[in-house]
């Protein structure tokens, strides 16, 4: 083969862009081992206290399995407030203007040529799966703003269910989610249910140095100033 490289994860040929559904776009690898180290070491700091990672309790009494930290505003089902009404109260940690501007970097490299201005990216919310967390199906459906959600993956592989904007129900699409993978969706797909119903414990790749899984979604809440 002429010299040429096989890619590093050992595939015969890499993985390529794919438009899972109107909207709905899978961009494999798109962040580097440098970023991927820089935006872990950063998860590792924001999951500190004061309104660090926390167990979120459903109304119906149950509890999440992954983990959560909020940036720029913090969620809670199903709204949003300034401090970490359901953590220990505290004022939420400032969005990052890289990782704002990583958000309009993520929609320009899923759809192509630049994003509109109202794409201000100024809410984060990082996920923190083990082997046995699972997030069942949902909407994001709480922002006043259609800007497409970007979900970016670290860390080990999940198996994730990109559904339809009806119902939790068929038809949906099960994919696997990478370390360094983009996953953005928006236009008819904004409103789409998805899930995360398996992680792939181990697959992460060893330079990163994390166990279990990170996913940072990035998304325009268009809510001004929310409630305390």
């Amino acid at each position: 083969m002429d010299g040429e490289p096989f890619p590093a994860d050992g595939e015969l040929f890499p993985r390529e862009r794919t438009e899972i559904a109107p909207g709905a776009v899978h961009v494999p690898d798109w962040l580097g081992p440098g970023l991927q180290r820089e935006l872990l070491d950063s998860c590792r700091a924001w999951a500190r206290p004061p309104a660090g990672l926390r167990t979120v309790r459903t109304p119906g009494g149950g509890t999440m399995t992954a983990r959560q930290v909020c940036l720029g505003l913090h969620w809670y089902p199903y709204g949003y407030a300034r401090t970490a009404v359901d953590g220990d109260g505290a004022p939420v940690k400032p969005m990052p203007g890289r990782l704002a501007e990583l958000g309009r970097e993520a929609v320009a490299a899923a759809y192509g040529g630049p994003p509109p201005a109202s794409y201000a990216y100024d809410i984060a919310l990082v996920n923190f799966y083990e082997g046995d967390s699972r997030m069942g199906m949902h909407r994001d459906a709480e922002e006043r703003s259609g800007a497409p959600v970007v979900s970016l993956s670290l860390g080990d592989t999940c198996v994730f269910r990109f559904g339809n904007t009806a119902s939790r129900g068929r038809p949906y699409q099960d994919l696997r989610l990478r370390s360094g993978d983009l996953f953005v969706f928006g236009g008819p797909a904004r409103l789409a249910y998805h899930g995360v119903p398996r992680v792939l414990p181990g697959t992460a790749p060893p330079w990163l140095g994390l166990t279990g899984r990170l996913n940072i979604t990035l998304r325009v809440g268009g809510l001004g100033t929310a409630p305390d």
